[in-house]
Order: structure tokens, then sequence, then C-alpha cells
């Protein structure tokens, strides 16, 4: 039946955003943000004449079809991310702002419950948080296993995917403080527990900005995904923890000894894992999830530092084999 009801609502939205792409003349995401603000206004916002009476009421039809009320919190995440994904069948939207897969997100959560004690009132920062999918299905997931109120916050340079972000979150009735701005910058919030990110890759162009980060290149332009990480540990508590997602790959570049020499004096490397290679294009473009956590009372170095590779989702016994081994390596290495 739950299926049922995704399928529905996303059929009637599905129609509802090429209608008002075709209408507006405009592209998949600005119509897919028009009609996520006509279903939180609950009404169809008419500018200029357009979109015009005829299309108007096919529009209340479709909405009123979606059924949007009836579906749980996890169920909306679903719709949405189903909706995104039409996005990036219909345009070319480059890598790093592509949302990050379920797989991975339910991934960084399993690690999150695992370091971090249930308390009230977590503290959870997205650096990148694009479109709001690591976050949301991170969230989405806490919430299912009981996590009293958690504070979350996101940050994002680009208009469309803060835009997205906002919509998406409030349509799936999940609080999130959202702040536009380059996630390099200082922070108008608060330090957090953890920090969550997929990281973008790449160089960093506006040298003279980050003059002040101890990750930044000798020359030239620096590595964007070292100098978040740097960010990342400035905005933790003390033994507050970062997991990101990185390229398999991190420590092996010619600025990596500087991203080691920063996480030794600031941080403890307590673990790296390489996600599935089937779930990425080619072995060049596999990720992994790295662990830190930030010195402070009650953090210190893990007896063993977990590192190994997560077995593909289609090979399920030797995959909770593996759970079952990070579940061992918190007990036996994280917590002693």
């Amino acid at each position: 039946m739950g299926i049922e009801k995704i399928e529905q609502t996303f059929t009637s939205l599905k129609e509802a955003v090429a209608l008002l792409q075709k209408e507006l003349q405009v592209s998949y995401l600005d119509a897919l943000i028009e009609t996520g603000d006509n279903l939180l206004a609950k009404e169809v916002h008419v500018e200029d004449g357009l979109p015009t009476a005829e299309v108007k009421t096919r529009l209340e039809e479709l909405y009123a079809n979606a059924q949007l009320a009836g579906l749980t919190t996890e169920q909306r995440r679903q719709v949405m991310q189903l909706l995104l994904l039409q996005a990036y069948k219909q345009e070319k939207i480059q890598a790093n702002h592509q949302m990050t897969p379920d797989t991975i997100g339910f991934l960084v959560e399993y690690l999150l419950e695992k370091v971090l004690p249930k308390k009230q009132g977590l503290a959870l920062l997205d650096l990148t948080v694009g479109t709001g999918n690591l976050l949301t299905a991170i969230l989405s997931k806490l919430n299912q296993n009981g996590w009293p109120k958690i504070q979350a916050y996101g940050v994002d340079n680009d208009d469309t995917l803060i835009t997205l972000a906002s919509m998406t979150t409030q349509i799936e009735q999940i609080s999130v403080d959202l702040f536009h701005q380059d996630a390099l910058d200082g922070l108008l919030l608060p330090k957090v527990d953890v920090v969550v990110s997929d990281l973008p890759v790449g160089y960093y162009p506006l040298d003279e900005r980050v003059t002040q980060f101890k990750t930044r290149a000798k020359k030239g332009h620096s590595y964007v995904h070292h100098l978040l990480i740097e960010q990342a540990v400035n905005q933790l508590k003390p033994a507050g923890f970062g997991i990101f997602v990185v390229p398999k790959g991190l420590f092996e570049s010619p600025e990596a000894k500087g991203l080691l020499d920063y996480i030794q004096a600031n941080a403890y490397l307590q673990g790296m894992l390489n996600l599935p290679q089937d779930l990425f294009a080619s072995k060049r473009g596999q990720k992994a999830i790295l662990l830190l956590q930030k010195h402070g009372s009650g953090a210190k170095q893990a007896k063993q530092i977990l590192l190994g590779d997560f077995p593909s989702f289609k090979h399920k016994e030797q995959f909770q084999a593996f759970l079952g081994q990070i579940d061992y390596w918190k007990r036996n290495s994280l917590m002693k």
C-alpha cells in the first residue's frame, strides 16, 4: 500500500511539473520548485496570466490527486527524490550538484548511530547540503529509530540547490535551518556534534579567501574538499565527529600530506571505508566514507582504525557480516 501511495503521488506531481515546465517555458528544476511552492501555499501561483485558467484547473486536479497529506515524512522524501531524479534524466547536471543516493546516505547514518550516543538535542550540520537528500535521508532514519529532537543545519552557495533544499524539507516536514552562503566563509551557526557531507571534489578558485586555512595549497588553487574538511573540524564541538563522503584516493594526491598533517594535529582519523564499487560508473569515481573525531575531552584514537571495503549490497550475507565487523570495532576499538 505504501508503494502504491508513493507511485500515485509521484505520477501526479511528475505530470504537474511537466505541465508547468511547458506552460512557463522554464527548466525542469524551476518547474519543480514552482510546483513545491504551489503545494506549500495550497494554491497555484499565477503571474502575468500564466499558467492559463485551463492549465491552472488541471494543476489543481493533479495536486488534489497527489494526496500529499496522506503520506508519511519518509514517503514524501521518496517522492521528492523520484522527482529530482527526473531532473537528472532531462538536464545536464554537473557531478558536484547531483544528489547523494540513499544507499550512501543510509551508510553514513549507520556509522553516525554507531559512534554517537542517542541524546536530546543532537546538533547536526551538512556543510554542502545541495538538494538536501543526504541530510534528509539521515534525519528521516534517525527519526524512525527514535532519536529525540535534532537541531539540523545545512549550508550551500548555489541558489537553485538551496531553494530546492528549502522546498523539499518543508514538504517532507523535516526541520532544517538552511544558510545560503559559501561554506568556507565564517559560519553564523553554533558548534555541532556531527558534520556530515558528500564533499565536492575540485579546486577552490578564490585563493585570497583561504589564506587562513592550514590545508590550503602551497602554490596555486587549493582542493576544496581539503578546505571543507578543515572547516568542518573547526565547526565541531570538542570530541565531535565528522563523517564525509570523499574520493577513495583522498590520501594519494600531491596535497595529501598537508591534509594528513592537519588531521593529526586536530582530530583522530578513526576510520575510512571504501563504498561498494558497483555504486560508481568507474573505479576512478569510487568514493569512501571518512570518519574523523575532533580532539577534546572524551575523545581518543581508536585502538585500530576502521578500514575496509563495503561489499556490494547485492551480496546480503557478506554485507551483514561487514556491518557486524563495524559493531565489533565499535565495542573493542573505539569504546575501550
